[in-house]
């Protein structure tokens, strides 16, 4: 392609609305075009990489025994509610667009498709004998983000491909999940992305297991938490750990100590002299579930501990009690003034036995409190606690003989950096930022039971297809290569996504030799699979070369002086390297560059 007939503008400035690099340059370089908030038009050079993305995809799915398919963006409303997802991602979450039609009858926009797919399967597999079957597709998706930004890392409209297994048994699914990690690996390995593979949250997806796989990026939304051997690494969501080791408790009797003032645990400690590993503290939430109910739940861990409020949030889904099978919608802190107490909280000096009677009696609010507690917490001796009371606090509490210990043991708590490893205590936690750009998870059974998705097995038994659904972020990914790679000049693309492996400049378009060089070239290189860009314009050298540099073409050829000798001048974009090469090795040296940069 040359560039004099490409729709090709560029710019010398960062765009207001952009704030991260990655943003900046596919925005600067012409890359993509903001058409309204969170909706980009994909121009000539993006598509160009995103085709490759794709192609990469599509190869490795096809490897790992997927078929590709193409389904509906449109989705009846009445499938998301057989799934009961409906009020959750139209209302709740607030993900999906949702319309009606003439007929007033619900549509969506698909943010995902685990019912659709569900339904065919339902409508399409019988027998045991059709199974293990692995169906995908790339399409567009659709998301209301509250607050789109970063350009194609959180944009409203998305291609992404996405793809979802049936097994007969968990068997089956762990195998094919199996492939699809492999699968992913490869992705990321033919794209020349570094990346971790993290255990992850399964979030409004559902399932059992699930991994994320990051492109590790400063820039990156996500943290990432994994030791040296790697032989660990999860999202900070995710992680669990081993705390540092608490101190021994100078209390040594149970004792009611007035501490006014003292609603922090900094507060507290600095009153008491005492460590925050010696203090178990608890913290009141309200969950509300889609049904209207609030359930209250009491946590207890330890001082120098934090809530992880996924973790929590599942722990509450799983519970569920007064309200199970709902969605929970909404997790807060409890604030002083809450219209289910019966009495004044005494917020900041809450122990984990605080009566149920603070909750008045009513249909909307779950009359006892969930009461949790992490194993942080439940390990200490002679430890400081609330007195359900204002000022006051306890010391030398123990569990069971002073205060109960609640039924629910459960990991609720924030892993940090420097927390020793599960697997080792050797090993301490690293921290990375990630970019996520893939998930895969283990569904199990949650939508083909609620579909009514079944097939029939050996003995004749009806049984739920087992699911599995395995998403890559294709826009995500081609913009997450730029935030992983790219410098001052601009951008420095892999070779194998790069929209052109190489460009051809001119530099003075009224010197024939050069031009004669360059049009032979540029003849060559296509002729021989090499895909080359010709900067045939009629801009200065210097402009040329930024641009060059800015859209980040891997290699660069340039038909200058050295051609009296015979030469032309070839940059590797990402090293800057300059090599002086007779015009007849040119060929031959960038096909062994482009061979080894792809095999690497």
């Amino acid at each position: 392609m040359r560039l004099s007939q490409m729709l090709f503008v560029t710019l010398r400035e960062d765009p207001a609305e952009a704030e991260i690099p990655s943003h900046k340059l596919l925005l600067r370089a012409g890359y993509i075009r903001r058409v309204g908030s969170g909706i980009y038009a994909y121009l000539p050079l993006m598509w160009r990489v995103l085709q490759k993305v794709s192609q990469i995809v599509r190869e490795e799915m096809d490897a790992a025994g997927a078929q590709e398919c193409l389904l509906p963006q449109i989705q009846p409303a009445e499938l998301w509610q057989e799934s009961g997802r409906w009020d959750t991602y139209t209302q709740a979450e607030g993900i999906m667009f949702a319309l009606q039609d003439r007929q007033d009858r619900e549509l969506g926009l698909g943010p995902t498709h685990e019912e659709v797919i569900t339904a065919i399967a339902r409508d399409m597999i019988r027998s045991y004998r059709q199974l293990p079957i692995n169906l995908y597709q790339i399409q567009t998706k659709f998301r209301d983000e509250i607050r789109p930004r970063f350009g194609l890392m959180r944009g409203r409209e998305f291609i992404m491909k996405d793809a979802y297994s049936f097994s007969a048994d968990e068997a089956d699914l762990k195998a094919i999940y199996s492939k699809m990690h492999n699968a992913y690996c490869n992705i990321l390995g033919r794209c020349g992305l570094a990346y971790r593979a993290v255990d992850a949250d399964s979030g409004a997806i559902g399932g059992s297991g699930s991994q994320e796989f990051m492109v590790l990026a400063e820039a990156g939304e996500d943290e990432v938490l994994y030791t040296e051997d790697g032989n660990y690494a999860a999202n900070v969501e995710k992680a669990v750990s081993l705390p540092a080791d608490a101190q021994p408790s100078a209390f040594k009797a149970l004792e009611k100590k007035e501490t006014p003032g003292t609603d922090t645990i900094a507060k507290l400690c600095d009153c008491l002299q005492c460590s925050p590993t010696q203090v178990v503290k608890t913290v009141l939430y309200e969950a509300v579930y889609d049904n209207g109910q609030t359930i209250l739940a009491l946590v207890s861990l330890r001082g120098d501990q934090a809530v992880n409020e996924v973790k929590l949030q599942n722990e509450l889904v799983k519970l569920g009690e007064g309200v199970k099978g709902k969605a929970l919608i909404a997790l807060n802190v409890a604030e002083a003034e809450t219209k289910w107490a019966s009495q004044p909280l005494p917020l900041g000096y809450i122990a984990p036995d605080l009566a149920d009677s603070y909750i008045q009696k009513s249909k909307q609010v779950y009359g006892q409190f969930v009461r949790l507690v992490d194993q942080t917490a439940v390990d200490l001796k002679n430890f400081v606690t609330g007195a359900n009371e204002v000022g006051f606090h306890q010391v030398g509490v123990n569990w069971k003989t002073d205060i109960p210990l609640p039924k629910q043991v459960v990991d609720i708590r924030t892993a940090l950096v420097g927390d020793r490893a599960v697997h080792d205590p050797k090993q301490t936690l690293q921290t990375a930022r990630g970019i996520e750009i893939g998930h895969i998870f283990q569904l199990g059974t949650k939508y083909s039971q609620a579909l009514g998705a079944t097939y029939t097995n050996e003995a004749g038994k009806e049984q739920p297809l087992v699911m599995g659904c395995y998403g890559v972020g294709v826009s995500r990914l081609a913009q997450a290569a730029v935030e992983q790679s790219y410098d001052d000049n601009g951008m420095v693309w892999p070779v194998a996504i790069a929209p052109y492996q190489a460009i051809v400049i001119i530099p003075n378009g009224k010197d024939s030799a050069q031009v004669e060089a360059a049009e032979q070239l540029y003849s060559e290189l296509n002729a021989a699979g090499i895909e080359t860009l010709l900067d045939d314009r009629t801009e200065r050298a210097g402009v040329k070369f930024k641009d060059a540099d800015l859209i980040g073409i891997p290699y660069r050829i340039v038909t200058g002086r050295s051609l009296k000798e015979g030469k032309v001048e070839l940059v590797e974009r990402a090293t800057h390297a300059a090599h002086q090469i007779a015009l007849d090795q040119v060929l031959p040296t960038l096909k062994e560059y482009i061979a080894q940069a792809i095999s690497a």
